[in-house]
């Protein structure tokens, strides 16, 4: 298992959460490797630990000094509780007013957006929480949101590109984790298949054209889109998917028994859950050199 995140709004007081990520490190040390644990705290709408930073929601960011302010109160206050990973910040751009992204997205301009998601991957990472740019390449131009339906964004390939500027500058700001969506991009997929299960996007456009090293960590598979697709978790990683996100512990339990059953007839997959596995200890150990977890003998 490559980690634990952590859903849901109120439970997580800072007790209840320094709890929980305790017994489940010292669960996970008993076989000499830490978890990564994880949240979704972008801010606004979208925080999970109600009583942390972000104190704004993206939108509401002013300036990347705010920016960098704002994910630096938010690192300080997850390390608090044993939390080293953020699923944030989302570096997708709008393309209407009523997108259903509202507040969570920092504006409908590339080029601010492109400031701000570097300084928000800044503030986090100088303060040890590896920072997650979301959802490659870009749910700007969707029609609504991924978790609720199959979502197709049929627009021209060089205007998706006119999108990946915020997810480059993220990536040249170091960013540790880039999320793959799980919506569909025909015109840089032919095939149809979402982003997180697309070699095109995931391999093609995530490392070789904007040159990502570290981990790719797919959107929710619990979703539609991803959940109607045959042994789901297999394509994810051949894709290029490192790390598998389910919305659901027993969606969790099944991709794992799918996975053993899969790669004990596949050496390429094997050789993938090796790369992947590497990437993901990477992580771990970069954390580890900043503060976060490690398990002593």
């Amino acid at each position: 298992m490559g980690g634990v995140l952590l859903l849901g709004n109120g439970w997580l007081t800072r007790a209840t959460a320094a709890a929980v990520t305790g017994e489940l490190q010292a669960a996970a040390c008993t076989r000499g490797e830490p978890l990564l644990i994880a949240v979704d705290q972008e801010g606004g709408i979208v925080r999970r630990l109600a009583w942390a930073p972000p104190t704004q929601a993206p939108a509401e960011m002013s300036s990347p000094a705010d920016a960098r302010r704002q994910g630096a109160g938010a690192a300080a206050a997850l390390r608090s509780v044993g939390i080293d990973v953020d699923l944030a910040p989302v570096a997708d751009t709008p393309s209407v007013a009523d997108s259903f992204l509202g507040s969570r997205a920092f504006s409908r301009s590339r080029t601010w957006n492109a400031r701000l998601t570097a300084a928000f991957v800044q503030g986090l990472q100088r303060n040890g929480v590896a920072a997650t740019a979301k959802h490659f390449p870009g749910l700007g131009l969707a029609g609504g949101n991924t978790d609720d339906g199959r979502i197709v964004i049929d627009a021209a390939a060089w205007k998706l590109r006119l999108g990946l500027g915020p997810f480059r500058s993220a990536i040249r700001a170091g960013a540790k984790l880039v999320m793959l969506s799980t919506a569909i991009y025909p015109q840089l997929d032919p095939t149809d298949r979402p982003a997180a299960f697309s070699p095109a996007i995931a391999t093609g456009l995530l490392r070789r054209t904007l040159g990502f090293t570290g981990v790719a960590v797919t959107d929710s598979l619990t979703a539609p889109a991803a959940e109607a697709i045959p042994h789901a978790p297999r394509q994810a990683l051949l894709a290029g998917s490192d790390l598998l996100v389910f919305g659901a512990e027993r969606a969790s339990a099944r991709a794992v028994s799918a996975l053993a059953a899969d790669a004990a007839g596949s050496a390429r997959l094997r050789a993938r859950l090796a790369q992947a596995a590497g990437r993901v200890r990477a992580l771990k150990a970069w954390l580890a050199t900043h503060g976060g977890p490690a398990c002593t003998s």
